[in-house]
């Protein structure tokens, strides 16, 4: 690594202003602050100087991540081994699935990271780290069948529109990953539903008889409760479904990572939890329909909600700050996935347009929870001030 090191600082030069590759500054700070820690700090102002940084912050989300991708990799390799009557080792299972993974995360990093590099370039910025997190959320909320072409297209779009528009990493309004999937959702349906998409190559070959790739959300959706899957085999992750959203096993492996840590919110995540177990508890009491029916805590191991609800909702840059913000933002979170779920059957994954709704709400919660302090202090000064 000292050698490295020493290479670097031999290179610096040319990269610095009056050099002669000035003008690729940027570019040069990313790779060398993602070698190493910066070795310069701040020169104004107050400011708190912490071992932790925001590379260091995506480092330990991608570790959480982990667990997810693993399984996620295994479980292509069996559901593709149930479809056709293949019977393969766990270990052929996980090569199998991550060589499916593999390609959809390598366009996913070189567009994404393409674009940040090209506008930190125009706008003579740093190269934030944002995107490294980003970069893997959007293959786990993918359908293993996508074509790359639309995750390069889903890709752009989510880094342009949705962050580079509000001036970059910590601006942006919505999750960007989210906004990538939202945008395959609503401009290619096909592929991103139906019983098709969510099993490697079932789409060109057929299957072996009684086998469907159908999720237990769209068996939900269809009034079809007999046929979803055990409560063990969606804990587990024994479904079909996005590539890192079946296991609620290994998510909460992840969760347990960004708690620790102190990186995730753990009230986001219980409010979520409780709001949902609330919803789903008055629809039980009123079952209007099959759907209505499903015992509350079974939500909580349908499609992406563990994955939405420790991944998603808990990106400091999108959800609300304050901490009786966060426990009304995660809450409203739970109360939405199970209606959208329940009465818009065309949406059955409604984590996704719940993130997305309470992430344009945070600022205003924010506001809302500022203000009462505000006015209940400046109450109690005035109390103080007449006695």
């Amino acid at each position: 690594m000292k050698s490295l090191r020493n290479f670097l600082d031999k290179k610096k030069p040319l990269f610095q202003p009056g050099g002669k590759l000035s003008k690729f500054g940027s570019t040069f700070g990313a790779f060398e602050t993602f070698l190493f820690t910066p070795n310069h700090t701040s020169k104004s102002g107050s400011h708190i100087h912490d071992t932790i940084d925001l590379k260091r912050t995506m480092t330990v989300v991608i570790i959480a991540l982990l667990p997810t991708l693993l399984f996620g990799s295994w479980n292509i390799g069996y559901q593709n081994g149930l479809a056709f009557g293949v019977e393969r080792s766990i270990i052929e299972n996980f090569i199998f699935g991550f060589l499916k993974v593999l390609p959809i995360m390598i366009v996913s990093y070189g567009v994404g990271l393409g674009i940040e590099f090209i506008v930190a370039q125009i706008r003579g910025h740093e190269v934030n780290e944002g995107f490294l997190v980003t970069g893997i959320l959007i293959p786990l909320i993918m359908p293993v069948n996508i074509p790359l072409w639309m995750v390069a297209l889903a890709t752009a779009f989510a880094v342009i529109f949705g962050k580079e528009i509000f001036g970059g990493t910590g601006y942006n309004v919505m999750n960007v990953a989210l906004i990538a999937r939202a945008f395959l959702f609503f401009a290619y349906p096909g592929e991103m539903s139906g019983d098709l998409v969510w099993v490697y190559d079932l789409a060109g070959n057929k299957p072996v008889d009684g086998f469907s790739g159908a999720t237990p959300l769209a068996y939900a959706a269809q009034n079809a409760s007999s046929e979803i899957a055990s409560f063990k085999d969606m804990f587990l992750g024994f479904i079909p479904g996005s590539i890192g959203e079946t296991s609620t096993l290994a998510v909460l492996i992840g969760a347990a990572v960004l708690i620790f840590t102190g990186i995730g919110s753990w009230k986001i995540m219980l409010a979520t939890v409780l709001g949902t177990l609330l919803m789903g508890g008055i629809c039980n009491l009123f079952p209007a329909n099959e759907y209505m029916s499903i015992p509350a805590y079974t939500h909580l191991v349908m499609g992406g909600f563990a994955f939405g609800a420790v991944f998603m909702a808990t990106d400091p840059v999108t959800a609300s700050s304050t901490e009786k913000g966060k426990w009304i933002y995660g809450f409203m979170i739970g109360i939405l996935v199970v209606l959208i779920r329940i009465f818009n059957p065309a949406y059955p994954e409604g984590m996704m347009l719940a993130i997305l709704l309470m992430n344009v709400w945070a600022p205003l919660i924010d506001y809302f929870v500022i203000e009462s302090h505000i006015k209940r202090r400046l109450k109690r000064a005035k109390i103080k001030g007449n006695a």
